[in-house]
């Protein structure tokens, strides 16, 4: 995970406060100092509260959850945007419209219609005169403008993101209703009781907004490329379980083949014997027995015919 040092908070002005009549008492714990009547923000409790912070959003990714950037004051456009975009989230950087978490069912139906009038060949622009198709261009242009962060987000976010707690007061106002956990810039001159996750730092610097809401979105990325790894490992287990039980399948059902063919081997069972009926085994050992009986008459035959033809010639030789 991206560290911060002292150093570069120190180096980018990050410690400088409002002027002391602007401040809020409730900051009183992350204030340093009073120098030239300006408040200096104890930069040892931003880095602290940073680190809650960066853990949060690791849990938050982990769990497949969506966080929602949020930054409409001129400083923050631009770089909620970018940094938005390049981890994937979702992000506001136009006016805030009321309602735009407790009355998200009203925006999806706004970002419907967005998304009809973005649809090419849409049946809405057949059989309009110039001026009609003049006017839905027009109202095109307007939601694109109000909506272009958030017409892919199909429920609320699990956390929200916010540069300068004080100027998005109601955007932390409709996340607090919903129970929604807040990370927010916090400057001297806000309550830092109605953010879960304050970071106190000078919200009015470009350098510092970038440097913290860059250091969020690494962590992001960082947790998602984990949770990558970690499905990917889980994948590569699973195919080789599967593999080793197929194999192991594979093992058991060659022992039994030869299991069957050495019993068989030992007690010399002729197998087409085994399937044949006991009524041909029958008739076959039948045959066996009048074949040898026949062949021992026979020869009985035979044998009295020789005797009968020797006797004669011997009656003759006496006679003689």
């Amino acid at each position: 995970m991206a560290r911060i040092s002292f150093d570069d908070l120190l180096s980018i002005g990050a410690h400088f406060g409002h002027v002391v009549r602007k401040w809020n008492p409730n900051f009183q714990p992350y204030v340093l100092m009073e120098k030239n009547g300006v408040h200096i923000i104890n930069l040892e409790e931003t880095l602290k509260n940073l680190e809650k912070a960066l853990h949060f959003i690791t849990d938050v990714i982990s769990r497949n959850g969506e966080i929602l950037f949020v930054g409409t004051k001129k400083q923050a456009k631009d770089i909620i945007q970018q940094e938005a975009d390049r981890c994937g989230m979702f992000y506001v950087v136009e006016r805030w419209l009321g309602g735009t978490l407790t009355n998200f069912s009203t925006i999806k139906k706004s970002i419907k219609r967005l998304q009809l009038l973005e649809k090419e060949g849409s049946s809405i622009y057949e059989n309009l005169t110039k001026k009609e198709l003049q006017m839905l261009n027009r109202e095109r242009i307007k939601l694109s403008d109000q909506h272009r962060g958030i017409k892919d987000m199909r429920r609320l976010p699990d956390a929200v993101v916010i540069v300068d707690a004080f100027f998005e007061s109601i955007a932390i106002k409709e996340a607090n209703l919903l129970e929604i956990p807040v990370i927010a810039i916090v400057d001297s001159n806000t309550d830092p009781r109605k953010i879960d996750y304050p970071i106190p730092a000078n919200d009015d610097s470009i350098r510092t907004i970038q440097l913290i809401i860059s250091t969020l979105t690494d962590a992001v990325i960082e947790a998602r490329t984990k949770d990558d790894v970690v499905e990917d490992i889980k994948l590569d287990s699973q195919q080789s379980d599967s593999k080793e039980d197929k194999s192991e399948i594979k093992e058991e059902q060659l022992s039994e083949e030869t299991k069957i063919e050495t019993a068989a081997e030992e007690l010399e069972i002729n197998i087409e014997e085994i399937d044949s009926p006991p009524e041909k085994t029958a008739k076959k050992k039948l045959v066996k027995v009048k074949t040898t009986l026949g062949t021992d008459s026979e020869e009985k035959k035979t044998r009295g015919n020789k005797d009968s033809l020797k006797k004669p010639a011997v009656i003759e030789e006496k006679e003689n």
